[in-house]
């Protein structure tokens, strides 16, 4: 549920760059992109499961207000789109598929991974964060399968960019609760 929450908005990202019409090569210069910018983002949110070796479970479990508050701001700007009032510029069409420019892109269109992964690293064990770690890499290649099969079907398309806005906060708020409660952190608030 995090890996979808945290990506939903890069299956747009992907069709965006799948939709592009240039070589056939592209396509994986767009999945390697994807992987080495995934990647830098959980490199990143390591730095939480570590810091459970300084810091009480129960403190590092505060991070869960993380999803929790950006799942707060994704349904405020949900409802600011369902009233009209525009919620940022935009997205603008990425010039070219190069590795980089998706790594890039990707990188640059994580900072809810980080928010989201890293409690959740922080709150897991090492066995439970291997798990974690191999099935998101997993989901990820099935991400770029769909972000590929989606950017030629615009029905679908549209019906995710419908809902999916809909659905991530409820997700993500989730998501925090389950951190703070799985991390033991509700014990705070008796003390």
């Amino acid at each position: 549920m995090s890996f979808a929450a945290t990506n939903i908005d890069d299956i747009f990202v992907l069709m965006l760059f799948f939709g592009q019409k240039g070589k056939r090569s592209s396509n994986w210069h767009i999945v390697l992109g994807q992987y080495l910018g995934f990647t830098a983002l959980v490199a990143i949110s390591l730095v939480g499961y570590f810091a459970r070796y300084v810091a009480p479970r129960e403190w590092i479990g505060l991070l869960g207000l993380l999803p929790v508050a950006i799942g707060v701001k994704k349904l405020i700007e949900w409802r600011k789109a369902q009233a009209g009032v525009p919620h940022g510029a935009p997205a603008a069409q990425p010039a070219a598929s190069s590795i980089l420019t998706v790594t890039g892109v990707t990188f640059a269109n994580g900072a809810d991974n980080i928010g989201i992964y890293t409690p959740l690293f922080a709150a897991s064990g090492f066995s439970q964060l291997l798990v974690i770690l191999i099935v998101f890499f997993l989901l990820l290649a099935v991400w770029c399968v769909i972000g590929y099969y989606l950017s030629s079907h615009p029905l679908v398309a549209r019906t995710l960019d419908r809902y999916g806005r809909l659905i991530v906060p409820f997700v993500l708020i989730g998501l925090g609760i389950y951190i703070l409660y799985e991390s033991g952190t509700f014990t705070l608030l008796r003390g």
